[in-house]
């Protein structure tokens, strides 16, 4: 029995953050399910921007959110698969989140076979592939110089930094989620399209623009899910042996 549930574009921006608050009601629901055998989740993916900043294995973000932490660390334990993949406002995370929590980490989209589905998830940031600010962006912070400076300066100096390169990818982002919803749905559409015929369901995020659409590629049908934010209400996608929907939590 496959229970994945995918969430991405929360922002979590302190542990006294109401939407930090929600989520850990939500981890530690899963923990309970999954303690009791009733409804178990099975996976949980996190693609991206699950915080407004979090850069490398720095101390300052473990503090921050540590009682998050614990709560995702219960869940790996438990023996759920969880997934994180990495947005334009955390990156390099594999140090700690994969070496220390359990957690798998993903720079890029990765593929899933879940419910008897091909899977593709990513945290969306490509969909728009005319973005050519925020492209050069994503592309320079996932140097290996870029990569070093995260995980190795002092951690007052990878915050700046940090804090930095997190306005300016909003910066560069925030025209992109200004658009007409309509506008940015049919860039989450194409960007199905453009990626290939491989999969049954793509799982996306960042845009902002919760979406559900089946698209018809002549050989097969996909289904085309961007999650959202949580700016908009906290909700997950959840894909089971039923089916798969939107919950709000």
């Amino acid at each position: 029995m496959t229970r994945a549930y995918f969430v991405s574009d929360l922002h979590l921006v302190s542990s006294e953050d109401p939407r930090t608050q929600t989520f850990l009601k939500f981890l530690r629901s899963l923990h309970a399910k999954a303690q009791s055998g009733t409804e178990a989740p099975t996976h949980l993916f996190m693609v991206g921007d699950v915080f407004d900043l979090w850069v490398g294995s720095h101390e300052y973000f473990v503090a921050r959110f540590r009682e998050v932490i614990e709560a995702v660390r219960a869940l790996v334990r438990d023996g759920v698969e969880v997934h994180y993949f990495e947005g334009n406002h955390d990156l390099h995370l594999a140090r700690y989140w994969q070496n220390d929590v359990g957690v798998k980490v993903h720079a890029d989209a990765a593929d899933f076979e879940l419910a008897g589905k091909q899977v593709r998830v990513e945290h969306g940031d490509l969909i728009n592939p005319d973005d050519k600010g925020y492209l050069f962006l994503r592309k320079f912070l996932r140097t290996p110089a870029m990569k070093t400076i995260a995980l190795e300066l002092p951690q007052a100096i990878v915050r700046a930094i940090g804090e930095r390169a997190s306005r300016a990818s909003r910066d560069y982002t925030s025209h992109a989620k200004s658009l007409p919803q309509e506008q940015i749905r049919a860039l989450i559409r194409s960007h199905a399209q453009r990626v290939g015929h491989d999969f049954d369901l793509i799982v996306s995020g960042h845009v902002h623009v919760q979406d559900d659409h089946e698209i018809d590629l002549g050989t097969r049908k996909v289904r085309s899910v961007n999650l959202g934010s949580w700016f908009d209400g906290a909700k997950a996608f959840v894909l089971d042996d039923e089916g798969a929907r939107f919950i709000s939590i």
